[in-house]
């Protein structure tokens, strides 16, 4: 527990016992970083030395209830009874002993009274009324306190709270209905201002936070300072050294996304060694893989992308997803284990797809079992076996019928992000068969279902149904409809939300040169072609279409795929 590096970030509680205070500076920095399991393992350590101090038995409640990975309505039906008892129960400790503690703190401890009123689980609603309730307190601490650091924090993530993953709408840019986030971000961005003039470090949990402020705003460059400076926080914190990755890909900055990636996968595997037994952190290890995935797929490498998630399949073994009560955790680590079949389609390993078994428990590899039906459908219907394509979509029809409409990936029902696949697999298959233009009318629908799914990072479907659309487009000479598409994904045509633009991707920049050079254009070909350079020039793998399901293009002569 005290072997990480997490940074420098300390605050001072009530106690005599310096081991009391290391065991709970360590316990809140695992806290801001996500990782509320070690947490608690840190501040029940504290307690050891200092058994009634009241932020200890503050930190405990803290760390044991929800949090932006983990809301109560994530939480399995035993797992809420159980958090909740001990929330309440360590914040009644917390208050029996608060005459030892400070002003500030005995504000804080009475705020997060309103966040556990009970020692059990309650309906959704009134988990609610306690998140607002918790969140209104904390605007009152914040306002007796305005220059407490902490205090900003957590009031940012107590206003967050309220509306997970709902902090903007993403088709106007405007807050969301019943969001917080400008006020949010006020506090955040307040707090920094405050540290730039004082000479003093950031707060590691103020610019983490930023960063999930603006990742689905329309401005999520606005948190590039952030992301550079949380990177270089906590050295051994998985979690923090990810967050910045998410800025980056989303500014099309995929190389520094990818050595994010890298970082926080390095400081996982530390952890993972240590911990042993699976814990729920095992979903943020594998999440930082999948955006390893996404961004290396982005950038055309496919041998990091495959090692990502080649590693995820290792780390997610049959006895974590048979787990039981922990939805949001196994749900969640299968739907990764599933990933890889979208590495595999997006760089074309057709012969692989074909050959691998499909999982021999679908009903609890249910989202990889899909994938794979998926997959192998486009791998047979790009090879021309249209009989086996047909079945392998016969097959995928049939497990997703099976799958509970209440099923869940990140933050989209299962069905919905499964339903891209499904008009991508008919849209292949058609145009494989020479339905050209109905074809191109599933592929469109896949583009508007793909648009409207509900925002996650990465994008619930990893291969923009878009560069599939545009690159069947230009095989049948439709140069002027695969341009619009090529820049509608770039983000230069500001007709998709935000965050399901992929700007710089090597892939679409490809498409959108080869549709300028088909109609002359000089004026802009020559900046196009410089990015495009540079784009290649990262990529592991010959780049000849924004999809590898046109066949008519190949690589040139010399190059293996």
């Amino acid at each position: 527990m005290d072997r990480f590096n997490l940074g420098t970030y300390r605050r001072r509680i009530s106690t005599r016992s310096a081991e009391t205070q290391r065991w709970f500076d360590i316990g809140l920095n695992w806290c801001y970083g996500f990782n509320h399991e070690e947490g608690i393992k840190c501040f029940e350590k504290a307690l050891e030395t200092d058994p009634d101090c009241p932020m200890v038995h503050w930190g405990i409640a803290y760390a044991a209830g929800p949090f932006y990975n983990l809301t109560w309505k994530e939480h399995g039906v035993a797992e809420a009874d159980s958090a909740t008892k001990r929330c309440f129960e360590h914040v009644q400790l917390a208050r029996a002993n608060a005459a030892a503690a400070s002003e500030i703190e005995r504000r804080l401890i009475e705020a997060l009274a309103c966040r556990f009123q009970k020692p059990h689980r309650v309906a959704q609603e009134e988990f609610e009324q306690w998140d607002d309730a918790y969140a209104a307190a904390m605007r009152r601490v914040y306002a007796s306190f305005a220059d407490d650091h902490d205090v900003m924090a957590l009031l940012v993530e107590a206003l967050m709270m309220r509306t997970v993953r709902r902090l903007w709408n993403l088709k106007t840019g405007a807050p969301a209905p019943n969001s917080d986030v400008i006020e949010a971000l006020e506090v955040c961005e307040r707090s920094i201002r405050l540290a730039d003039e004082a000479g003093i470090a950031q707060h590691p949990a103020i610019v983490h936070l930023h960063i999930h402020l603006l990742e689905m705003s329309t401005m999520p460059e606005r948190g590039m300072r952030s992301a550079d400076l949380l990177g270089e926080m906590c050295p051994d914190a998985g979690h923090m050294n990810h967050m910045p990755g998410h800025i980056y890909a989303l500014c099309g900055e995929y190389e520094k996304a990818k050595l994010a990636s890298e970082k926080a996968v390095s400081a996982n595997d530390l952890y993972l060694a240590y911990a042993g037994e699976p814990t729920y952190y095992l979903l943020g290890c594998c999440h930082d893989l999948h955006l390893m995935m996404f961004t290396c797929m982005l950038s055309g490498q496919y041998r990091p992308a495959r090692w990502a998630a080649d590693k995820v399949r290792s780390l997610v073994a049959r006895d974590v997803v048979a787990i039981q009560d922990r939805p949001k955790l196994t749900q969640t680590v299968e739907g990764y284990h599933a990933m890889k079949s979208h590495v595999q389609v997006r760089f074309g390993r057709w012969r692989e797809i074909i050959d691998e078994p499909v999982a021999a428990e679908p009903g609890l590899y249910v989202l990889t079992a899909a994938m794979q039906h998926y997959a192998k459908g486009v791998a047979h219907a790009t090879l021309g076996n249209f009989a086996e394509a047909e079945r392998e979509r016969d097959r995928f029809h049939r497990h997703l019928e099976g799958i509970p409409a209440e099923r869940r990936f990140l933050s989209n029902p299962t069905r919905a992000s499964l339903a891209v696949g499904a008009t991508l697999l008919d849209g292949e298959l058609a145009y494989h068969q020479g339905r050209h233009d109905e074809a191109y009318g599933h592929l469109r629908q896949a583009v508007e279902f793909d648009d409207n799914l509900s925002y996650t990072e990465p994008w619930a479907w990893m291969h923009p149904p878009r560069h599939a659309l545009a690159a069947l487009l230009l095989d049948q000479g439709h140069a002027q409809e695969a341009e619009q598409v090529y820049r509608d994904d770039l983000g230069l045509s500001g007709k998709v939300q935000r965050c399901a633009q992929h700007p710089n991707n090597v892939w679409a920049l490809h498409g959108l040169v080869e549709c300028l050079k088909r109609r002359g254009e000089t004026d802009e070909l020559p900046a196009l072609q410089a990015r495009l350079a540079t784009a290649m020039a990262k990529a592991d793998v010959p780049i000849y279409s924004s999809c590898l399901c046109r066949t008519s293009v190949q690589p040139a002569p010399g190059c293996c795929h």
